[in-house]
């Protein structure tokens, strides 16, 4: 089948979802389906890829990011490049903004079925990212009205939003068990499907094959993600500050917040604290492997925290500061914070690491790391996409 996914930004930017779609896109191609996915235009230099469609676009802030216009003159360009792609089966939307306007748009022209993948929690991010974050998301109401033609006053909130988009979708799937029960309570849709984000089957192969680990004389911590306000980096800097363990701590990623970042591990001194910026996949994937535990520290708005999963299966536990995603993890296979404060996840590292030394902290034997590779998901995605075709067909007979 051939399969166009729309996204948000471009896959070559910094982001778990960008990284979750580069492999479904390649797993999907070894299972003998085609992708083309359809992005704004990448505003850095990139090889560009036949299989991904760039529309214009104008620049999102400082970095890397951009968003399109949607209408006709976007319609038209897509509609030109799609057409020497070949014939369509599914739509698969894996956006909330400017991109799922377009594929929602593209596919009702097409008459085609749409999936549609949450990976969002958009009423804590757009909180935590924007100023005036009623504005904002009224914005995003009034623009989905007016593109879409929904019929409908504009969505005041984010749940509302999401619901306006999956009246047109024949399935929704989301990443994580607790988002799914969350967008079925808010009326997003009425049975959403779980099909997690996975780890590239041969990386994995590669990294497990080699001798297990042995733990680093002084713990090595691993902090992964964007550095912006929602993922709580600068709070978590303050708090191995607070809590003075021994540990070596490596900070990987990109964002808003590097020069803060970096200036406050200058000054901490030790603890050692190395920021090291974004590395490709694979070696992301082996610093995980490396290191004694991965902390993670955003709350309330990872809608799976897929490199916990990844940690996971590749034998390393993580500290979580979110409860929620602890609930499809296997018991005593990570460390919690007890409270929401610096304090309380300065406490918290202070646990970890003295459990690290002594050899009694969370392990990661009961967890199976063959439920979490690609090739699983993109099984069950495939069985989505064919159960919404089946469904589309059946109504448009």
């Amino acid at each position: 089948m051939h399969c166009v996914i729309f996204v948000d930004q471009h896959p070559d930017t910094l982001g778990g979802m960008q990284t979750s779609v580069r492999l479904q896109r390649r797993f999907l191609e070894l299972a003998g389906h085609q992708v083309t996915i359809v992005s704004p235009r990448h505003r850095g230099k990139h090889v560009q890829d036949p299989s991904i469609i760039e529309l214009p676009s104008i620049p999102l802030g400082p970095g890397e990011y951009s968003m399109c216009i949607p209408g006709r003159a976007s319609d038209k360009t897509l509609g030109q490049a799609i057409s020497r792609r070949g014939p369509v089966d599914v739509v698969h939307v894996q956006a909330d903004f400017w991109q799922a306007i377009i594929g929602y748009r593209f596919a009702r022209q097409h008459k085609l079925p749409v999936v549609h993948t949450m990976h969002n929690r958009l009423d804590v991010g757009i909180a935590a990212t924007m100023p005036f974050p009623g504005l904002v998301q009224r914005g995003f109401g009034l623009a989905q009205k007016a593109f879409l033609r929904t019929g409908e006053k504009a969505a005041a909130n984010a749940w509302t939003y999401l619901a306006r988009f999956t009246k047109h979708a024949q399935r929704v799937t989301a990443p994580s068990s607790h988002f799914a029960r969350l967008l079925q309570d808010r009326g997003v849709f009425g049975h959403v499907e779980v099909v997690p984000n996975g780890m590239d089957d041969a990386i994995a192969a590669e990294l497990l094959a080699q001798p297990a680990v042995a733990p680093n004389p002084r713990p090595r911590l691993a902090w992964v993600g964007r550095f912006s306000a929602e993922k709580r980096l600068l709070p978590f800097l303050d708090a191995v500050a607070i809590a003075d363990i021994d540990a070596e701590i490596h900070v990987f990623g990109d964002g808003a917040d590097r020069a803060k970042a970096e200036a406050k591990a200058k000054a901490m001194g030790v603890p050692t604290v190395l920021i090291r910026g974004k590395v490709p996949y694979r070696q992301m994937l082996t610093e995980l492997r490396r290191a004694d535990a991965l902390v993670q520290t955003s709350q309330g708005f990872e809608t799976q925290g897929m490199t916990v999963f990844e940690a996971a299966a590749l034998g390393t536990p993580s500290l979580l500061s979110d409860s929620s995603i602890a609930e499809d993890l296997p018991k005593g296979a990570y460390w919690l914070t007890e409270g929401d404060s610096i304090e309380a996840l300065a406490e918290a590292l202070g646990r970890c690491v003295a459990q690290l030394k002594d050899g009694s902290g969370p392990d990661t034997d009961s967890f199976d790391s063959a439920s979490f590779l690609q090739s699983r998901q993109t099984a069950l995605m495939v069985s989505v996409y064919e159960e919404a075709i089946s469904d589309f067909a059946g109504r448009n007979v």
